[in-house]
C-alpha cells in the first residue's frame, strides 16, 4: 500500500475492527484524502474511532457492509484493506465476515480502483464459516481475466496450526466491472 497509495486519495478499509488499518491508510493519505472504514458492529467503530483519537473529518465510520461500498464511495479509490474474520479483542465471534458480502465488495471496489492500485485481503480460515470464505475468495480470484488484474496469495508455510494468509489484488488497467473467465 506504501508503494500505491498516494497522498489526497481515497481508500477504504473495508474491514475497520479495531481501526489498526484505518489510522494507516489516514497516514498514507493524508490531510488532503479520505478513508473510507466499514464495520457492521458499532463497537468497531467505536474502538476504530478511540484509536483514531476522536472525529477527524478526512475519516468516514460507516456503520454498514462493506458489500455496500459502492453506495458510499466514488472512484478513483487508491486501495483497500480487508481483514477476514471476526473482530478480535472480546468481540462477538458469532459476527463473522461473510463469503457473498466480502467477494462482491471486492468486485465492486476493483470496479472503483485506480490502474495500478491495490486490494489487500488478508484471509483468517480458522474460523466457523472460514473455509467457505477462503474457498470462494480463491475461487473468485482464479476467475479473473489476467489482463485486467494480477491475484497473489502470500501465505507463511513454516508456522503451525492455520496461519492467516494474503490475497493481493492489482488492478492492471481501467474496467468499471472486471470480466471473468469461465
Amino acid at each position: 500500500m506504501e508503494k500505491t497509495v498516494n497522498k489526497g486519495e481515497t481508500v477504504v478499509d473495508a474491514t475497520a475492527g479495531n481501526g489498526h488499518d484505518t489510522l494507516f491508510l489516514a497516514g498514507l493519505v493524508g490531510a488532503e484524502g479520505t478513508v473510507y472504514a466499514f464495520d457492521i458492529q458499532q463497537e468497531a467503530l467505536d474502538s476504530t474511532a478511540e484509536r483514531l483519537g476522536g472525529a477527524d473529518a478526512r475519516i468516514r465510520l460507516i456503520l454498514d457492509s462493506h458489500a455496500e461500498a459502492k453506495s458510499y464511495v466514488e472512484g478513483p479509490v487508491g486501495g483497500a484493506m480487508f481483514n477476514l474474520g471476526f473482530l478480535p479483542n472480546n468481540g462477538d465471534r458469532s459476527v463473522v465476515t461473510r463469503p457473498e458480502s466480502t467477494v462482491q465488495a471486492i468486485h465492486s471496489l476493483l470496479g472503483l480502483l485506480k490502474t495500478g492500485g491495490l486490494i489487500t485481503v488478508c484471509v483468517y480460515d480458522g474460523h466457523e464459516g472460514g473455509g467457505a470464505e477462503r474457498d470462494a475468495l480463491l475461487e473468485y480470484a482464479a476467475r479473473l481475466h489476467e489482463s485486467e488484474v494480477h491475484a497473489a496469495r502470500y501465505e507463511l508455510l513454516n508456522q503451525t496450526g492455520r496461519p492467516p494468509f494474503l490475497i493481493v489484488f492489482e488492478k492492471k488497467k481501467e474496467f468499471s466491472e472486471p470480466r471473468m473467465i469461465g
